[in-house]
């Protein structure tokens, strides 16, 4: 630790052991979304509207104590409303998918946006990609049609699941988007209040139309307050407080955390057996996700909400 905390002051980040403490309860209270989402007697979207629902307040709070003076910037608003939209679709999206595949596959098809922003970083600089983002596109590609072709030996169910899951981390790439423009002005948790604001009432518009049950049943209230508080509020809250004080790759190896979580809960919990073609699968897209969150023309640290 003491020679990490002395590379990392040279390049001006200050992180003590409470730092790295938050970082990684961050993202290990992210991880147990999906676990949280399955033990939620209520539909997968109705969960993603609970959890970004109840947290409402403590959002709001954190908000006007970190508020800046003078009028809201409407086009930045703007943005924060575009990007609750794509939130909507990417939380509805990956809920239905942890319904339906492997908890480890779903935090890393989840997080798959990262390499997707990494493409778009290096279309918008119009530049060829480097050796190391060719090797974590080819990765990614790899990674992916392993988990996918497991998935399809194993039913097509655990396969639409996956698809469910990597269109969400699509969804989740054009959320990061325009959130990071107006995060930069708004503020972190101006802007998560916006998009909460935003998507919750589409999450609940959506699974009222798809019929799922809304109110939670006889698992109670338990899950979905797990869920929200741990999502959206614990894990958020201790990412924002670390993110600043560690340069990118131990943020991206940090986040690296949430699919090991994850394979490990489904596996204890769920059964879920992991083969050594699985482990690959994971490691190359593991890799995927490390390399495009250290890379320079898309950095983008923040992990999914869970």
């Amino acid at each position: 630790m003491g020679e990490t905390s002395t590379a990392a002051d040279k390049n001006g980040f200050q992180a003590s052991a409470w730092h790295f403490a938050a970082l990684i309860a961050g993202n290990v209270a992210l991880a147990l979304g999906p676990w949280l989402v399955r033990l939620a007697d209520t539909g997968p979207v109705s969960a993603g509207f609970w959890r970004l629902f109840l947290p409402i307040p403590l959002i709001a709070f954190l908000a006007w104590r970190g508020r800046t003076p003078g009028p809201l910037d409407r086009r930045l608003a703007l943005l924060a409303v575009v990007a609750g939209v794509f939130f909507a679709l990417d939380i509805a999206s990956w809920h239905v998918g942890i319904e339906q595949t492997r908890l480890g596959n779903a935090v890393l098809f989840g997080n798959s946006g990262s390499v997707i922003l990494m493409l778009w970083g290096l279309i918008a600089l119009r530049r060829a990609p480097s050796i190391r983002e060719g090797a974590g596109v080819l990765a990614a590609l790899a990674g992916a049609a392993i988990l996918l072709g497991r998935s399809l030996e194993i039913s097509t169910a655990t396969f639409i699941g996956d698809l469910f899951c990597l269109f969400a981390g699509l969804c989740y790439a054009f959320y990061l988007l325009p959130a990071q423009k107006a995060r930069g002005v708004l503020g972190q948790w101006s802007v998560l209040l916006l998009v909460c604001l935003v998507a919750s009432p589409l999450l609940l518009g959506m699974a009222v139309a798809a019929g799922e049950p809304v109110w939670p049943g006889e698992a109670g209230w338990t899950p979905v307050l797990l869920l929200a508080l741990s999502s959206q509020f614990i894990g958020q809250g201790l990412l924002v407080y670390s993110l600043k004080h560690f340069p990118p790759l131990i943020i991206g190896m940090a986040l690296l955390t949430q699919p090991a979580v994850a394979a490990t809960v489904g596996w204890f919990v769920f059964g879920e057996m992991l083969v050594p073609l699985d482990v690959l699968g994971m490691a190359l897209l593991a890799a995927a996700l490390l390399l495009a969150r250290t890379a320079p023309p898309a950095r983008v640290p923040n992990a999914r909400p869970g």
